[in-house]
């Protein structure tokens, strides 16, 4: 499945990582929702990433969008991380590999590991349609975070 500007987001449920219930649905209406797929926590440019992410949070707050960081890593694992590294937002567990396959950005395989999410990002407005989405096929290439905050700002 190929998700496209204008469709509806999907919705789902599942842990935070402070294993608390997250569900898509019951955070949209307020602020504008960043979901940010990476592939595994306490990698290099994942860290990257996120800590880009972390120091420009103010960034997202002042265009009203929430930032939720996906991984298929286990919430134990992402709250270890989150800890370290002092990130300031949301981290999502998609340890049983539904959400990323969802919004199309699963990998086959990525180094030998299967499900894997592809570093993608997307924008989902206030109603829950997708404004922005990007879906990258190579680990390597972070996504644009000026093109999101341009985004963001037409909103």
């Amino acid at each position: 499945m190929s998700i496209k500007i204008n469709d509806k987001a999907p919705d789902f449920k599942s842990k935070n990582h402070l294993m608390e219930d997250f569900e898509l649905s019951k955070n949209i209406g307020k602020d504008n929702i960043v979901l940010i797929f990476f592939p595994l926590v306490n990698t290099g440019v994942c860290f990257k990433e996120l800590c880009t992410l972390r120091d420009s949070l103010h960034d997202f707050d002042n265009l009203k969008a929430k930032v939720i960081a996906i991984s298929v890593d286990s919430p134990f694992a992402q709250k270890l991380w989150v800890e370290k590294e002092g990130f300031n937002f949301t981290f999502v567990t998609d340890f049983n590999k539904e959400i990323s396959a969802k919004y199309g950005c699963q990998y086959d395989e990525l180094a030998g590991l299967k499900g894997v999410a592809k570093r993608s990002a997307f924008i989902i407005d206030k109603n829950g349609v997708i404004k922005y989405a990007w879906v990258s096929e190579d680990s390597g290439v972070l996504p644009n975070f000026e093109e999101i905050k341009k985004t963001l700002a037409s909103l």
